[in-house]
C-alpha cells in the first residue's frame, strides 16, 4: 500500500512573512536556506505565504499541510478508489520541484501530496 513518507511542507498565511519566518528561526531552531528546512526525515519546505494568497482555497485557511509521498499515481489511484476526490493540474508538474495533487478532509482542510522529482526521474 502507498503511504505519505513525510511532511513535505507547512504552508500559512502571514502579514509579514519575513518577520515571522525570522521568528521561527530565532525560537525555534527553524533555519530556513532558500525557503527549505532540512529535517532529518527528508526536506520539508517552511514557508509563510502573504495573508492574501488564494492557493490554500479558502481565504479563512490559514494552513496546509504538504505530504511528501514516494508514488504520486499509486497514491491518487488509492485515493480515488476510495472515493476521494484528487485534484492535479498540469502545471503542478514541474520537472525542477517534483509533481504535485491536492485533496482536502473531511473538514474541507486542503492537504497537497508531493512526489520530490528525485523520486519521479524515469516519468
Amino acid at each position: 500500500m502507498e503511504k505519505v513518507t513525510g511532511i513535505g511542507g507547512i504552508f500559512f498565511r502571514s502579514k509579514d512573512p519575513e518577520k515571522l519566518g525570522k521568528w521561527y528561526a530565532e525560537h525555534l531552531g527553524v533555519e530556513m536556506t532558500s525557503g527549505v528546512w532540512r529535517q532529518e526525515a527528508g526536506p520539508t519546505v517552511f514557508a509563510p505565504f502573504n495573508h492574501d494568497t488564494d492557493y490554500f482555497d479558502r481565504p479563512e485557511q490559514q494552513w496546509m499541510i504538504n505530504f511528501r509521498v514516494t508514488d504520486l499515481d499509486v497514491l491518487i489511484r488509492q485515493l480515488k478508489k476510495s472515493g476521494i476526490d484528487v485534484q492535479t493540474k498540469p502545471e503542478w508538474n514541474m520537472p525542477e520541484i517534483g509533481r504535485f495533487a491536492r485533496i482536502h478532509d473531511p473538514d474541507g482542510n486542503p492537504i497537497e501530496l508531493w512526489e520530490p522529482a528525485t523520486h519521479n526521474d524515469s516519468k
